[in-house]
């Protein structure tokens, strides 16, 4: 009878529900609250669900969401896109779980937003989203034009119209794609790569001048002298590329670094006519690094290519050979006086008595450790020689990491002296670091707690950190091994029972307690 008097009574409530408008019965039978988006239409039920009919619940949704309406229709933006035809909105969004929930569901990072209509390409792709999408504005409301988001940089300023497309890519603005050999003047050589702002001043490109000297005349390192044609000696693809033969009628060949410099650079007044120097000091005096020092027949040692260059025979005309570093070295770092002079010496000594970082205490003898490509370069030193040996990552240690002074002798050989700062143990485990560790780094340890201390490090002792122990410097490692010794506070008996606590409890754990004969 209860369970026909509960049904009935539900019936009745049903009934009730039905044909009353949305009151505090529906929100008592809603499944829970909605989003805070559609907070304010809570208790208007009416609004999202039709009791008659389910299937109505996408159209009542798009009667409120006109603007999502009018993209399906017309096949635009995201869902014109992605949506196909009858879909349902509750295919993505939910209801009823929450003010706090998020119906929309958006994830930016797996979004793909070719599916909007608007693929990201070129510098789109990298391109941050609300450099599009204002904050506070809904997505779909982000411009879709070149000329909505680039007006500010349109350097035309609006006179090429605002089709940037045409002219322009997603990769850069730079890299116009416009066909310039369709005008009068088709871009070569230089030309080509020329900024377009270089010879269109006026942004909308007209009545630009096609002469050389319209653009060129800063360039002009003649100054005018000859003539305003251009094109008689120089071509598109660089002024220095000219067609003059410099040979037949200069009489001076240029070859070498010659015929790459500028023409003013030995004409310097301008006129090519006037009569120029045709001797290597005549023009390079002031390029002499040597001040002299080696005479003025510069082609015994150089050429016309570059000074660097330099042809002489060091070791059979000085008996010098210049290997290594010394292969690399300036003349002037020996040569400091002019040709003829005291000669130089020829022991590294003689040299390098200011660079001995030792002193002299390791003897003049350079060679005996190092070679001529470098101080530091091929070391020859033999460490297992000496009272330490260099084994494990000392052997990849620099040599001032332990040598402070340079000078290589007096150095201490106990851990502690370089490793004080690197002991994790401050002292509590005493100065013999290798007693646990290994050269080959501080984590191969191979202490072994039982064999050394005859306290085997078993249960519960097994996964403690040193320190919890060891907790005071000591030059002997040395703690009593008895329980009460470290664990009186964690005896629950006060002493009663004694200071042997391993007679009824194991080193697991203090719960697993039982007596033991």
């Amino acid at each position: 009878m209860r369970v026909w008097a509960r049904a009935g009574l539900l019936t009745i409530l049903l009934g009730w529900a039905a044909a009353a408008p949305a009151g505090p019965l529906e929100r008592l039978l809603m499944p829970g609250e909605v989003a805070s988006a559609h907070a304010k239409i809570e208790s208007e039920c009416s609004k999202c669900h039709d009791r008659s009919d389910k299937d109505r619940q996408t159209a009542l949704c798009l009667d409120c969401h006109k603007d999502i309406a009018a993209d399906l229709k017309l096949k635009r933006g995201f869902h014109g896109h992605a949506l196909k035809p009858g879909a349902a909105c509750t295919a993505c969004h939910t209801e009823h779980k929450g003010r706090a929930t998020d119906i929309v569901r958006f994830d930016r990072e797996s979004f793909d937003h070719a599916i909007t209509g608007f693929t990201l390409d070129g510098r789109h792709a990298t391109t941050r989203c609300d450099a599009c999408h204002a904050a506070g504005k809904k997505f779909r409301e982000a411009p879709t034009t070149c000329f909505d988001c680039h007006q500010k940089q349109d350097v035309h300023q609006g006179k090429q119209g605002k089709d940037c497309a045409a002219c322009h890519n997603t990769t850069s603005f730079g890299k116009a794609e416009f066909d310039h050999g369709k005008t009068r003047f088709a871009l070569k050589g230089a030309h080509a790569h020329t900024a377009c702002s270089s010879c269109h001043r006026d942004p909308s490109f007209k009545n630009t001048p096609m002469e050389c000297v319209a653009c060129h005349a800063r360039d002009d390192s003649h100054k005018g002298t000859r003539g305003d044609r251009c094109g008689d000696c120089h071509s598109t693809d660089k002024w220095k590329q000219s067609s003059f033969d410099h040979e037949r009628v200069g009489h001076f060949a240029l070859i070498g670094a010659h015929a790459k410099i500028s023409c003013d650079a030995c004409h310097r007044s301008g006129d090519l006519k006037a009569k120029v120097p045709d001797k290597c000091a005549g023009c390079h005096a002031a390029d002499d690094r040597h001040g002299g020092r080696f005479g003025d027949d510069c082609a015994a040692c150089h050429d016309s290519q570059r000074w660097k260059d330099a042809r002489y025979d060091h070791e059979a005309k000085a008996h010098f050979a210049l290997r290594g570093r010394h292969a690399k070295l300036d003349c002037h770092a020996c040569h400091s006086a002019p040709v003829g002079g005291a000669k130089l010496p020829k022991d590294c000594q003689g040299c390098h008595r200011a660079d001995d970082v030792h002193h002299g205490s390791m003897g003049p003898l350079c060679s005996s450790c190092h070679v001529e490509t470098g101080w530091r370069d091929q070391v020859r030193f033999d460490h297992d020689m000496t009272r330490f040996p260099l084994v494990g990552l000392h052997a990849s240690v620099a040599c001032e990491e332990c040598h402070a002074n340079r000078a290589f002798r007096n150095t201490a050989r106990d851990c502690l002296s370089c490793h004080k700062a690197d002991d994790r143990h401050h002292g509590t485990l005493g100065k013999d670091c290798a007693a646990c560790h290994n050269p080959n780094g501080w984590t191969f340890w191979q202490f072994d707690h039982g064999k050394a201390t005859h306290f085997a490090l078993e249960g519960a002792h097994a996964k403690l950190d040193c320190k919890r122990c060891h907790v005071r410097p000591a030059d002997e490692v040395k703690l009593p091994t008895d329980c009460g010794a470290c664990h009186a506070r964690d005896d629950a008996h006060n002493g009663g029972f004694g200071r042997d606590c391993g007679r009824c409890h194991g080193s697991i754990t203090w719960r697993a307690a039982g007596v033991r004969q």
